[in-house]
């Protein structure tokens, strides 16, 4: 699964930034521009709208779960998903959660 996870961080970055990017160097850091587009269709706003609810579901879930399993760096999950996306988030923090488990299981002999 770490290797599933590790393709995914890269797709996770990969993807999004391969069209945001052109749209930065076009325009520059406007932030009233980019949700203006971003708003501008019904379909785009479905579409963050949901990216917002899964980031702030995912942000819960990585605090809680970080928290109850004792997972290091749970900042970088959290960073990942406030500068890139859940689709950077996500997997960065089930890696780290997996990375986790296996020191776990390596400690306790199983």
């Amino acid at each position: 699964m770490k290797k599933f996870y590790i393709v995914f961080c890269v797709l996770g970055v990969a993807l999004p930034y391969w069209q945001f990017l052109p749209w930065l160097i076009d325009h520059g850091i406007d932030p009233v521009l980019l949700f203006q587009e971003a708003a501008q269709l019904r379909i785009g706003a479905f579409a963050w709208l949901d990216v917002i609810v899964s980031a702030i579901v995912l942000l819960q879930f990585i605090f809680y779960e970080g928290r109850q399993l004792k997972i290091q760096r749970l900042w970088m999950p959290t960073v990942g998903t406030l500068t890139v996306g859940v689709s950077l988030g996500l997997p960065l923090f089930l890696l780290l959660r997996e990375i986790h488990i296996e020191k776990q299981a390596a400690n306790s002999g199983g």
